[in-house]
């Protein structure tokens, strides 16, 4: 490249110019006012340059020395005493205020932040606790989990079978895993039965027929809808399809339950459009009636779908407490919020979904405290009021309270709880809204299900291959408030 100083490859002037910029350590230091001048071991720089040079701001200036070679070069520093009349404008101090008033707001509102952190931490208060319940899942234990099958979503409208099989819930190194599998592929069913003339029955003998299930359903044999959760018919003229997806739902009912206490679930959420991993908890008993009269606690909801979904997929894990006189006045909108993770989503690593209940209060989070979800403080109203039944009617009768009679604000939520933990797919409850992330199928449609299966080449690609596509649960530790008995 040709340099841009002239006569800068010469040897002579190179060296006269560094001898140049050499101040000897006895010489005094000069003012911005004084021209340079510089006789340093017996070389003197003279300023010189035409017109023009100085209109550009550029100062010219000869080097001579005893060595008979005189060189000229040039640079755009400034000589002599630079005027900054702006300096005496007040204003010109202006943004150096603002800088400060920056600064101070900055630190303000990280003072706040450690003040409200410590608030919520130390609010939360420190009660004895006994565990009932320290599972890491190097077996599957039975006599503490055990499977709920069913055909009908529980109530949600899934399109989900839940199985015993152990390709749907199963345990490694890693944990236990709760992954969907397509029926076509673990069972006998065909892609033509799955569609058509083809009886599922997992109850027992149905009316006029001379079959008998395999009694592997679990569902209530009194209850209204047995025969919708335990059995399925397909029917290409009228939509109904077999559960094309099987997966798994285990429960600490019976075995393991807490009224007031702690949950810490450590887990992995899966990937795939339109699966909805839960751990959440339900009554032992249903003390104030069905659903949700006795009430329902989601510790962690989420959905499988990429980053962006409108609803949040799995880059955001909700909670929500639902309570009612009635399915129909479920105020769960009234108890829930969301938690969203940045930069990342929680299938990407294992993360820790913790519940603290008592009577006072219920409060969730995301590994560690401070990331709370959701607290509901059970002091200040009841939950009858909180719902502004009174006066209300439903089907032209007046509500009842169906909770006066325990005398707690925190009812339903005074009585023991059990923990669940699902994978379920799809659903007809809003859960996946109508219309949004390309929803293949209508929640009030007969044909939900078979839209949901028809589109399957748009969903699959997004359920990966193995284990990621399910729940996989590294622990479970459940605390009961107060302490041990012996």
């Amino acid at each position: 490249m040709t340099s841009p100083i002239p006569n800068s490859h010469d040897s002579d002037f190179l060296y006269s110019v560094h001898q140049a910029g050499r101040l000897s350590p006895q010489r005094p230091s000069h003012s911005n006012s004084e021209v340079a001048s510089v006789e340093n071991y017996g070389y003197n720089r003279t300023r010189e340059g035409s017109e023009e040079d100085l209109f550009r701001g550029i100062n010219s200036y000869r080097v001579s020395g005893t060595r008979g070679s005189n060189h000229e070069f040039k640079t755009y520093l400034l000589d002599g005493k630079i005027e900054k009349p702006w300096t005496a404008d007040k204003k010109y101090k202006a943004p150096r205020k603002g800088n400060w008033y920056i600064l101070v707001g900055l630190l303000l509102a990280l003072a706040l932040s450690a003040v409200v952190n410590w608030r919520i931490a130390v609010g939360v208060p420190n009660h004895e606790y006994c565990i009932v319940l320290d599972d890491s899942f190097s077996t599957l234990d039975k006599s503490i989990w055990s499977h709920e099958v069913q055909l009908d979503g529980f109530g949600n409208g899934a399109f989900d079978w839940t199985t015993t099989d152990e390709r749907n819930a199963f345990t490694d190194g890693d944990g236990l895993h709760i992954v969907p599998t397509f029926t076509t592929e673990t069972t006998h069913i065909t892609e033509s039965q799955l569609h058509n003339n083809y009886l599922l029955n997992l109850g027992g003998k149905l009316p006029n027929s001379t079959k008998t299930g395999d009694g592997s359903c679990t569902a209530n044999k009194r209850a209204q809808f047995y025969a919708d959760e335990c059995t399925r018919k397909s029917n290409i003229s009228s939509h109904a399809i077999i559960n094309p997806v099987r997966s798994a739902r285990l429960t600490t009912q019976g075995s393991k339950s807490i009224q007031y206490g702690r949950v810490e679930v450590v887990a992995k959420v899966p990937k795939g459009d339109w699966l909805w991993p839960a751990i959440w908890m339900m009554p032992e008993d249903s003390v104030y009636g069905i659903w949700p009269l006795s009430g329902e606690i989601d510790i962690m909801e989420s959905r499988g779908n990429a980053r962006g979904y409108r609803n949040g997929g799995r880059e955001t894990v909700s909670s929500t407490i639902h309570w009612g006189t009635s399915w129909k006045t479920d105020n769960f909108f009234r108890t829930t919020n969301k938690y969203k993770i940045q930069r990342t989503d929680y299938s990407e690593g294992y993360h820790t979904f913790g519940l603290e209940w008592s009577k006072d209060y219920l409060y969730t989070w995301v590994d560690n405290k401070l990331q709370q979800v959701l607290y509901v403080d059970f002091k200040k109203q009841d939950f009858w009021s909180r719902g502004h039944f009174q006066d209300n009617y439903e089907n032209g009768t007046q509500l009842t309270n169906p909770w006066y009679i325990s005398g707690n604000k925190n009812a339903p939520f005074d009585q023991k709880f059990y923990l669940i933990l699902n994978v379920a797919i799809g659903s007809r409850n809003g859960w996946f809204q109508d219309g949004v992330g390309h929803k293949p199928w209508v929640d009030g449609k007969d044909s939900a299900a078979s839209d949901f299966y028809g589109a399957r080449s748009e969903w699959e690609p997004s359920w990966p291959e193995g284990n990621d596509r399910g729940l996989t649960v590294k622990s479970v530790k459940m605390w009961q408030q107060g302490a041990c008995s012996t």
